[in-house]
């Protein structure tokens, strides 16, 4: 074999040889060609196309996750979206009822003033009359001290208490009437 090939460059010139072919060649790089084609084949073809289509199914598997993911973070927006609407909503009905009890606690506070000023005003007004009936209790025990003591300074002599106290009587009902 070796002679064959080291024979292929002094080939016959003639016809097909003048080309610079050689059947014997040919034939020798033919079969050394179908042997290379199958130990590649079986070797090192199966292997890299079997390495190629795993690097397909993950290149998929990536495309899939990565669409899921997609997927999941729109849902996730709108799933924090609708959260954000549902804290607002809540925050908003937490500020209605607090100005609701703000306001509530106004009215009650006003009507405790309103009541507490009522009150304090009947009390002023049952004192008020009471010191009124006081002064006019003290008045008219002055009244009938300066009485007896006019009728003493007019009799020029003094009266009993019964018949002073008489006396006083007829005089004040006769003023009042």
């Amino acid at each position: 074999m070796l002679q064959t090939i080291t024979y292929f460059g002094q080939a016959n010139q003639s016809g097909i040889g003048a080309l610079g072919f050689d059947g014997k060649t040919f034939l020798i790089q033919l079969v050394t060609f179908i042997l290379v084609f199958v130990v590649l084949r079986k070797f090192a073809f199966k292997p890299i196309i079997k390495a190629l289509d795993d690097r397909r199914t993950v290149i998929e598997q990536g495309v899939k996750l990565g669409e899921q993911m997609q997927q999941k973070e729109a849902q996730l927006e709108r799933q924090v979206a609708e959260t954000l609407r549902e804290a607002r909503e809540q925050a908003d009905q937490i500020l209605a009822d607090a100005q609701a009890k703000v306001r509530e606690t106004i009215q009650s506070g006003e009507e405790d003033a309103q009541t507490k000023a009522t009150a304090i005003l009947e009390e002023a007004r049952e004192r008020a009359t009471q010191e009124l009936a006081r002064a006019r209790r003290q008045l008219e025990k002055e009244v009938v001290g300066l009485i007896a003591d006019a009728t003493e300074a007019i009799v020029q002599e003094k009266l009993d208490p019964v018949k002073d106290a008489a006396l006083i009587e007829r005089a004040l009902k006769g003023q009042n009437a």
